[in-house]
C-alpha cells in the first residue's frame, strides 16, 4: 500500500519547504509517490518537482475559482499510475508536513480504508452567494468540504464515476465557482458516503489543518509567517483537537524550518 501526495503548484510552480517535503518523506520513500500538478512546466524550475511533474496530457486549466478539473485530473493520474497508491492527500504549495514520518506511517497503516475530510452543510446563504450552485441542488447536497483533505482509493473511484457518469451535475457545481470547496463532499453524500452506514470510510476531520480564526483574506486561512509565540500556540492547539492533522497550511517561505521540524518531533512544542 502507498501513499499518493498530490500538489497543484498552479502560480509560482515552487514548494515553499520543498527541502522540507524530501527530508520528511525520504523515511518513507517505499510507500510514498509524489505527484504534481502545474500550469506551465517551463515555469517548474526545481529539478525534483519537475521529476515528479504529471503528463501534460493530464494538465487542465486552472485559477482560484475552477479547480476542480485539475483536482480530478491529479486523482485520476495517481489512481492509474499505481495501483498500489490507498490513500491520496490533496495538497497545495504552501502546505506542510507538521507530524513526523513515524507518526504519517501509523496514520496510514492504521486509517488507509478511510478518508480524512470535514464534511459539514453549506455554512454561507445558497441563494446570496453562487459558488458551486448549491442552489440548483436538493438540500441533502448542500454541502461543505475542507479545499484540502485525503481520500481513499475506494472514494477516489468514487469520484472518477461521479465525473464520467454525472456530467451534467458536475458541470452544473463547477460553473457556480469555489466548486472544490462543496463538490467532494457532494459525491461522497451521493453514494451514501456520508450516512452511519459508512461512518467508518469517511472520518470527518481535517487532514490538513489552518487557522481560520485570523482569516488572511475573505476566503483564505491565516499564513504563518514568524514563529511567533501566538503563532506556535495556534499551531499546538489545532494539533491538540486534531489527532488526524498531518499537514498544515497555509505557510510562507520564511517560517523557520527548525520550529516546523521541532513540531514533527513532538507531538507539541511550547
Amino acid at each position: 500500500m502507498k501513499v499518493a501526495l498530490c500538489f497543484i503548484i498552479s502560480y509560482s510552480h515552487i514548494l515553499n519547504k520543498e527541502q522540507l517535503w524530501i527530508d520528511w518523506i525520504k523515511p518513507n520513500q517505499d510507500i510514498i509517490n509524489v505527484y504534481f500538478h502545474y500550469k506551465n512546466i517551463n515555469r517548474i524550475k526545481s529539478p525534483w518537482i519537475k521529476q515528479h511533474a504529471i503528463s501534460p496530457k493530464y494538465i487542465q486549466p486552472t485559477s482560484y475559482f475552477n479547480v476542480v478539473p485539475a483536482y480530478i485530473s491529479i486523482l485520476n493520474y495517481a489512481y492509474t499510475h499505481d495501483a498500489e497508491n490507498a490513500w491520496f492527500c490533496l495538497l497545495t504549495d504552501s502546505c506542510v508536513p507538521i507530524v513526523s514520518s513515524t507518526k504519517f506511517r501509523n496514520l496510514f497503516e492504521t486509517h488507509y480504508k478511510s478518508s480524512i475530510i470535514k464534511c459539514v452543510p453549506a455554512y454561507w446563504n445558497v441563494y446570496l452567494h453562487k459558488r458551486a450552485n448549491l442552489r440548483l441542488l436538493p438540500q441533502q447536497f448542500r454541502l461543505a468540504n475542507d479545499p484540502w483533505f485525503t481520500l481513499s482509493r475506494y472514494h477516489v473511484e468514487k469520484c472518477i464515476l461521479f465525473v464520467t457518469y454525472n456530467t451534467y451535475t458536475y458541470k452544473q457545481i463547477n460553473l457556480g465557482g469555489l466548486a472544490n470547496e462543496s463538490i467532494f463532499a457532494i459525491i461522497l453524500q451521493t453514494f451514501d458516503e456520508l450516512t452511519n452506514i459508512n461512518a467508518n470510510a469517511v472520518i470527518n476531520q481535517s487532514s490538513n489543518i489552518c487557522d481560520w480564526s485570523r482569516m488572511s483574506s475573505a476566503t483564505s486561512p491565516y499564513v504563518f509567517k514568524e514563529a511567533t509565540r501566538e503563532n506556535i500556540y495556534i499551531i499546538n492547539k489545532l494539533l491538540k483537537e486534531n489527532p488526524y492533522a498531518m499537514f498544515l497550511r497555509k505557510v510562507d517561505c520564511d517560517f523557520p524550518d527548525t520550529v516546523i521540524r521541532q513540531f514533527m518531533d513532538a507531538d507539541t512544542i511550547s
